[in-house]
């Protein structure tokens, strides 16, 4: 059945890693897919964050290359989504796998509402005036918050990260995706560290789907740093179509 498994997961975690290397919420693809296969929750929970956190990683990385993040605002956000992500994870393992089930049908709506509300406010451009009235302090707590949500629930972090960068911090989209990568790389480390220790992680799948995540997110990042606006917005579009489509089916 593992190579059964792998046949099925491996174009998912693909399009997991472009989806989300552009806009965020690759996990509204991955996790339905683990979930497919029949593992428990905390092993679905322990493979997404596994192979996601390769993906981003080399995602983060030509961002970076790019020049295309903010790193001292990045880094500091960073670090609350680390510190975020770690106590969430902590918390995910204790709770009952039906619990967390229940528990994503409830939030799902609520995130998909507001990414939907908020989604035509982003700006595209910065400005003098907005670059002054960024601070240290909102990008660690939009870190703690983001890596929090990403530990106990995970779909749509990437997206709503970029937003917050966007209408908080007035980031241009470029830019916002960039600081959204650090800091969901983060959370993905804090929450791998957590499963990886508790033993929740089946390596035989999460690294084969991994380099599929690699593969899309190299894709994905690579045409989002070149077409910019033009290329991301339409894609959070889609992650909001898909995370609304999840979020259906989950009540049906």
């Amino acid at each position: 059945m593992e190579l059964t498994h792998l046949f099925f997961l491996c174009p998912f975690m693909f399009l997991a890693g472009f989806v989300d290397s552009v806009a965020g919420g690759g996990g509204l693809i991955s996790i339905p897919a683990y979930m497919a296969t029949g593992m428990p929750m905390h092993f679905v929970y322990g493979c997404n964050k596994f192979s996601n956190s390769c993906g981003t990683t080399l995602a983060t990385v030509k961002y970076f290359k790019e020049g295309a993040l903010d790193l001292k605002v990045a880094i500091v956000s960073a670090i609350g989504a680390f510190i975020g992500a770690g106590i969430a994870t902590k918390i995910v393992l204790l709770l009952d796998n039906d619990l967390l089930k229940k528990m994503l049908i409830i939030i799902l709506p609520i995130m998909a509402f507001i990414i939907l509300f908020r989604l035509n406010k982003i700006e595209i451009k910065d400005s003098e005036d907005t670059q002054k009235k960024k601070s240290l302090f909102l990008a660690l707590l939009i870190g703690f918050i983001c890596g929090g949500y990403d530990g106990l629930f995970g779909p749509g972090t990437g997206t709503i990260a970029i937003m917050a960068f966007a209408l908080i911090l007035k980031y241009e989209i470029t830019t916002a995706s960039g600081n959204a990568k650090l800091l969901n790389l983060m959370s993905n480390y804090a929450s791998v560290i957590g499963y990886f220790i508790s033993g929740s992680i089946y390596f035989q799948l999460a690294i084969p789907c991994a380099i599929f995540n690699i593969a899309g997110s190299y894709i994905g990042s690579s045409l989002a740093i070149k077409n910019g606006i033009k290329f991301i917005r339409p894609m959070m579009v889609v992650v909001v179509v898909l995370l609304l489509g999840k979020t259906i089916l989950e009540m049906i």
